[in-house]
C-alpha cells in the first residue's frame, strides 16, 4: 500500500513537473526581435578593400550592384529556411547596403540556433530606441560668419543632403516648403538617389525640391506591438513632432515666422537652411525598435545622404558587449567607412557620469546647452511682490495690471462634491468638476505640483482645460514643498499661466496668501482678499549670461561595456544649443497633448542639439566638398570654446539641484561649445579612417582578435599600441600608471604654410611634455606629435588639461586632456 502510494505521488510530481517546464517554456517562447550580422561584404564595399578611402562612394544602381544585393538577400531567406523550424519566425528586413544581415522574428530558442548557424558573426537581441528629447543661428554667429561665406541665407548648404533617421516629417510645414522663385543651384542627382513613399497623411506629391526623399520603416515595430492606425501611420508622416522639429533645426528654410496661439516669436532657420532633406521614419508613438532605425541607416547611406542625423537609438548601453560592437554602433562604423558625417545625440539621462549613450569614436555625439535667451514669466501679488517663475502666456486681465482674485485650489473646492478626494481633484486642477465655479471664474487660481504629475498621471494639459472650462482668469502651477522644486521649462498656454518652481517661493505667495484669507473655526474661507495678476510672459529676455550645461544632457566618461568601465574616448564630443529651441513640429503632437494643434514648439533636449551640429557640418562640408567626416568632425571639435565670450569664464554644468551650477568639464561639454565660424578654418585637423577604428578595436583591453574578425569581418593585421592612440582631437585616458606616450598626427588644410607653438595645462597628478614643442608645417603637410604623461599624484577621479596649438596665422587648436592617474 506504501509503495503504491509513494508511486502514484512520483507520477503526480512527475506529472506537475512536466506541467510546469511547458508552462515556463511557453512564457519564455514569446517572440522577439533579434538583429544578425553575416559574414561577407555589403553591396557599399563588395570589391573594396578596408584602405579604400572612406569618400569613394559606390553606385547601388549598377549591375553588379543589384546582383551582389540579390545574392546576399538569397543567403539570408536560404540561412532561415535550414536553420529555424518552419513557421517559427518571419523575416522583417534584408540588410545589404552597408551591413550584410537581416532583422527576424522569433523565440528566443530559434534565435539562438542562428548563433552556431555558418556564416553568422553576430545576433542581437533588439533593445528597443528612444527619442532623445529660432534664435539659435543668431547665437551661434551664422548669419554674419558662416553663411556670409557661402554667398547668405539664399546660398547656405546648398548642394548637401542631411538625413534624418526619426519620428517622420509634416511635409506641409513652411520649414520644408520649396520656393519655385528661389531654385537650387547645385545638382545632387550625380550622389543621391532617394525615393517619396506615399501613405496615410503622405500624398505622394509631399516631396519636393527642398524635401527630396521620405521613406518609412515598421517592419519591426509592426512585430513588435500592435500598431494604433489612427497615429501609427504607414507613411513618413510625422504625428509626433520630433522628427520636423530635429529636420528644422538642421536644415529648414531661412525666415520662417514662428506663431502660436496667435502670438509672433520671432523668425525660425535651420543651420544650414538651403540643404536639402531626406527623412527616414523609424519611430512611431506605439512603440520604436533598433531594427527599424538599423534598416533605415543603411536605406540612408544607399541613398547617398553626406550627413546623418541621429536623435534617436538605444537608451543603454548593449548588456553582452561592449559598447563599440552593438549592431547599432556596427551600422554608424559603416555609415562612417561609406564618407558619410554621422551626428548622435548623447542621451538625457544626466547630469550624472557615465551617462552617455554615444559611444563610438566614429560617431560625433552631442551635449546640450542653454542659450542666453529665456522667457521669464512674473506673478505681481498685492503686497508688491514679485515672484519670479516659467511663463509662455499672455498677460491675466488687463495686460496684468489689475490685480484679481488668488484663490488656492482646495478652498474652492465643492464642499459637498461626489468626486474622489485624491490630489488631482483637489490640488492639481485635473477635473473642473471638483470647483465652485463662482469661487474661481475670473480668479487667478493656485494648482500644486503634487504627486499625480510625479507619477505621470496629471498635466498641465488638464489644467489649462479646466482653467478654460471654468473661466479661470489665470492659474499658477507651483511646487509643492513635500516633493521639492521640480524641473520647468516654458510650454506655450492659451490661457494666461505661470509655473513657480521654486518650494521658496511657492512659501511667500502663501504666506500672503494665508494673511490676507479670512477663515472660520473649521478653516473654511469666509473671505478671499489675496490679489494678483500675472505679467507678459511671451517675450524672450536676453540676459547676456554665458550657456549653461543643460541637467539633463548626459556625461561622460564614456563607457566600454554595461558595467559602466570607462574607456578611452572623450564623449560627449560637442556641446550645441538643445534648451529651449524653436523648430517645426506636427499638429497632432500625439505624444505632447499640451503641444496638439501648434506648428511650432519650443523643446529642450540632446536630440534639440544634435541637429545644430548636423547643419553646421553640412556647412563645413559645402565649403571643404573634400572633407572626409573625420576631418569635418575635428575642425568641429578644435575650434570649440569652453569659455563663455561675455566674461571669459568656463561655461558652468547644471548638477542635482534647480540651481545648482559647477564648472563644466570635458566630461559635461566635450572640446566645448561649437564655434561654426572658427570651424571652416580650422588650421589643422585630426583625422582617422575606417582602418584606424579597426586597429582602435583591435587594440582594446582584453579584445581577441578573433572578435573583431567574426563581427566586423577585418583581420586584426596591425593595432595601436594603447586605444589612445586613436588619432582623435582630444586624449582620454582612462588609466594612467607611471608614464606614456600619445601620438597625434595633425594636417594643415590651409593654403598657406603656418607655424604652431605648443602649450600645456596638465590634468591634475600630471606632467605633459609635447614634442616639438613647436613646429612649421606646409600646406597640406602633415605633423606628428607626441605627448609624454606621467603621474605625479595618484588621484581619486579624472583630472582635466589641454594641449594649444597657436598659429601664426592666428589658428588656434584645442586639444582636451582627461586623466585618470591611478597607482601601478
Amino acid at each position: 500500500m506504501n509503495g503504491m502510494t509513494s508511486s502514484c505521488t512520483s507520477i503526480l510530481k512527475l506529472e506537475v513537473l512536466f506541467i510546469l517546464v511547458i508552462f515556463t517554456a511557453c512564457i519564455a517562447e514569446e517572440r522577439a526581435l533579434f538583429m544578425v550580422m553575416m559574414e561577407g561584404k555589403p553591396v557599399a564595399f563588395h570589391g573594396r578593400s578596408s584602405h579604400s578611402h572612406e569618400d569613394n562612394r559606390f553606385d547601388p544602381k549598377s549591375e553588379v550592384s543589384k546582383a551582389h544585393a540579390k545574392r546576399l538577400v538569397d543567403s539570408h531567406d536560404q540561412l532561415l529556411m535550414t536553420t529555424l523550424e518552419r513557421g517559427s519566425y518571419s523575416k522583417l528586413y534584408s540588410f545589404k547596403h552597408v551591413l550584410n544581415g537581416f532583422a527576424v522574428h522569433t523565440t528566443p530558442s530559434q534565435a539562438s540556433k542562428l548563433k552556431y548557424a555558418e556564416g553568422v558573426k553576430l545576433v542581437e537581441k533588439d533593445r528597443g530606441a528612444r527619442l532623445m528629447t529660432t534664435y539659435t543661428p543668431e547665437f551661434l554667429g551664422l548669419p554674419q560668419g558662416v553663411w556670409t561665406e557661402e554667398g547668405g541665407e539664399r546660398n547656405a548648404g546648398d548642394g548637401i543632403v542631411i538625413g534624418f533617421v526619426d519620428t517622420g516629417i509634416d511635409p506641409t510645414h513652411p520649414s520644408f516648403a520649396f520656393d519655385p522663385l528661389n531654385p537650387f543651384t547645385s545638382n545632387i542627382s550625380s550622389h543621391f538617389s532617394g525615393a517619396c513613399e506615399s501613405g496615410p497623411r503622405f500624398p505622394a506629391t509631399s516631396c519636393n525640391d527642398k524635401l527630396i526623399s521620405a521613406r518609412f520603416f515598421s517592419a519591426g515595430a509592426q512585430a513588435a506591438a500592435t500598431l494604433n492606425t489612427s497615429v501609427d501611420f504607414l507613411s513618413p508622416f510625422d504625428a509626433v513632432g520630433h522628427g520636423s522639429h530635429v529636420a528644422s533645426t538642421a536644415g529648414g528654410n531661412a525666415g520662417v515666422p514662428v506663431v502660436v496661439n496667435g502670438f509672433f516669436y520671432g523668425l525660425a532657420s535651420g543651420m544650414a537652411p538651403r540643404a536639402r532633406i531626406s527623412v527616414y521614419k523609424a519611430v512611431y508613438p506605439t512603440v520604436a525598435t533598433l531594427t527599424d532605425v538599423v534598416s533605415a541607416i543603411d536605406q540612408a547611406i544607399l541613398d547617398g545622404v553626406d550627413i546623418l542625423t541621429l536623435s534617436v537609438g538605444p537608451d543603454e548601453p548593449p548588456e553582452d558587449t561592449v559598447t563599440f560592437l552593438s549592431i547599432f554602433d556596427i551600422a554608424m562604423l559603416y555609415a562612417r567607412r561609406a564618407g558619410v558625417f554621422v551626428v548622435q545625440a548623447a542621451g538625457n539621462k544626466g547630469p550624472g557620469p557615465s551617462t552617455v549613450v554615444s559611444y563610438s569614436p566614429w560617431a560625433v555625439g552631442v551635449a546640450a546647452a542653454s542659450t542666453d535667451r529665456s522667457y521669464p514669466g512674473c506673478l505681481l501679488l498685492g503686497n508688491g511682490q514679485e515672484i519670479g517663475g516659467v511663463g509662455l502666456s499672455g498677460p491675466s486681465f488687463g495686460d496684468g495690471f489689475f490685480l484679481l482674485r488668488l484663490v488656492l485650489a482646495k478652498d474652492a473646492v465643492k464642499a459637498n462634491g461626489s468626486f474622489p478626494k485624491t490630489a488631482a481633484y483637489i490640488d492639481e486642477c485635473q477635473y473642473p468638476e471638483a470647483f465652485d465655479p463662482i469661487v474661481v471664474k475670473g480668479s487667478i487660481v493656485i494648482c500644486t505640483f503634487s504627486e499625480g504629475f510625479f507619477n505621470g498621471t496629471s498635466t498641465v494639459t488638464a489644467v489649462t482645460h479646466t482653467a478654460k472650462a471654468l473661466g479661470f482668469s489665470g492659474f499658477l502651477l507651483v511646487a509643492n514643498p513635500t516633493y521639492g522644486d521640480f524641473v520647468a521649462e516654458p510650454i506655450p498656454f492659451d490661457v494666461s499661466g505661470i509655473l513657480i518652481p521654486k518650494v521658496a517661493d511657492v512659501q511667500v505667495i502663501l504666506h500672503y496668501y494665508e494673511e490676507r484669507t479670512n477663515r472660520d473655526e473649521k478653516g473654511c474661507v469666509r473671505r478671499f482678499r489675496a490679489k494678483a495678476s500675472i505679467r507678459e510672459g511671451r517675450v524672450a529676455s536676453f540676459n547676456g549670461q554665458e550657456p549653461t550645461v543643460s541637467r539633463f544632457s548626459s556625461r561622460g566618461p564614456d563607457i566600454i561595456d554595461a558595467d559602466r568601465n570607462p574607456t578611452d574616448v572623450l564623449k560627449p564630443d560637442i556641446l550645441a544649443p538643445g534648451h529651449q529651441v524653436w523648430a517645426a513640429w506636427s499638429p497632432m503632437s500625439v505624444l505632447e497633448p499640451a503641444l496638439e494643434g501648434f506648428r511650432f514648439a519650443l523643446l529642450s533636449g540632446t536630440s534639440m542639439a544634435t541637429p545644430h551640429v548636423a547643419g553646421i557640418a553640412a556647412l563645413i562640408k559645402q565649403l571643404n566638398p573634400s572633407w572626409t567626416p573625420s576631418m569635418i568632425a575635428s575642425a568641429i571639435a578644435t575650434t570649440a570654446t569652453k569659455y563663455d565670450q561675455n566674461n571669459g569664464r568656463i561655461i558652468m554644468a547644471e548638477g542635482y539641484g534647480i540651481s545648482s551650477l559647477y564648472p563644466s568639464t570635458a566630461f559635461e561639454l566635450g572640446s566645448g561649445l561649437v564655434s561654426p565660424k572658427r570651424a571652416i578654418d580650422p588650421g589643422l585637423v585630426f583625422s582617422s579612417g575606417y582602418e584606424d577604428y579597426i586597429a582602435f578595436l583591435c587594440s582594446l583591453p582584453g579584445m581577441d582578435p578573433a572578435t573583431i574578425k567574426n563581427v566586423i569581418g577585418e583581420s586584426c593585421n596591425y593595432s595601436l599600441t594603447h586605444p589612445d592612440n586613436l588619432n582623435l582631437p582630444s586624449i582620454t585616458i582612462s588609466a594612467l600608471t607611471g608614464s606614456r606616450s600619445v601620438r597625434r598626427t595633425v594636417k594643415n588644410v590651409q593654403r598657406m604654410p603656418e607655424t604652431y607653438l605648443c602649450a600645456v595645462l596638465p590634468p591634475n597628478g600630471t606632467t605633459v611634455n609635447v614634442h616639438p614643442p613647436w613646429f612649421t608645417i606646409a600646406s597640406q603637410g602633415s605633423q606628428q606629435l607626441d605627448v609624454e604623461f606621467s603621474v605625479t599624484k595618484i588621484m581619486d577621479d579624472f583630472s582635466f588639461g589641454e594641449i594649444v596649438l597657436t598659429g601664426s596665422l592666428n589658428h588656434i587648436i584645442r586639444i582636451p586632456l582627461s586623466v585618470h592617474p591611478i597607482k601601478v
